[in-house]
């Protein structure tokens, strides 16, 4: 189950996002949900079509599924989504 705690190793496709900072000013606000992701990239699904969301250097806010938000570094996430899982995560 995903928690607060567990999140950067939980998988992330199906959950609504929203990209707090990023290098490029005109991605952040873009809000939707992840669709697909790649070791760098998130593939965001949002009201205005697909968006691809460098990991490095973005911040996002992933909505789990009991409701509450979470805020997370692209820099921890950015691996493949089967060598995120396998990872050991100390206190982030």
């Amino acid at each position: 189950m995903i928690s607060i705690r567990n999140i950067i190793r939980h998988e992330l496709i199906g959950l609504p996002v929203e990209i707090v900072e990023s290098k490029n000013k005109f991605q952040a606000g873009i809000k939707g949900t992840v669709v697909d992701e790649t070791k760098n990239l998130l593939i965001i699904e949002t009201k205005r079509g697909i968006k691809k969301i460098q990991k490095k250097g973005a911040k996002f806010i992933f909505t789990i599924p009991d409701g509450r938000k979470v805020i997370v570094n692209g820099e921890k996430i950015a691996l493949r989504p089967e060598e995120r899982i396998k990872i050991k995560v100390k206190r982030w």
